[in-house]
């Protein structure tokens, strides 16, 4: 009877170390970007942030003609790539004209501000 509890044990402690590293690594995959809508309340543009590498992207709406409109998305430029591996994030300024977002590093506390010039998401150099 004892041997039949340890087993039950070793099989149910198996069966949650296996569930707890699947649900850990769903929320990993989950959380790999971060979005957040320019602050410009006249534009309809959001921006991308790859948490763990820093790259920048951005996508808005735009008309075509003949068309119900057309997704327009701008690539990282100058500085809106991979940066030194860190837990990157985004954030709006509450400014309602300001087109561009700040980037933020969380583990180092330096941050960059980003926009879209010339159809690619550039960043100024981090700073703290």
């Amino acid at each position: 009877m004892l041997s039949l509890r340890k087993a039950r044990r070793r099989f149910f402690g198996w069966v949650a170390l296996i569930f707890a590293l699947c649900a850990s690594s769903v929320s990993w995959a989950a959380g790999s970007y971060e979005f957040v809508a320019a602050p410009a309340t006249d534009l309809n543009r959001v921006y991308r942030v790859d948490r763990s590498t820093g790259e920048m992207g951005a996508c808005q709406y735009g008309l075509q003609e003949g068309t119900i409109g057309v997704t327009i998305c701008y690539p990282a430029g100058e500085g809106g790539g991979a940066q030194a591996p860190g837990d990157y994030s985004i954030m709006a300024s509450r400014h309602d004209r300001e087109s561009g977002v700040f980037r933020l590093n969380l583990r180092t506390g330096e941050m960059s501000n980003c926009y879209v010039l010339e159809e690619k998401v550039v960043c100024t150099p981090p700073a703290k």
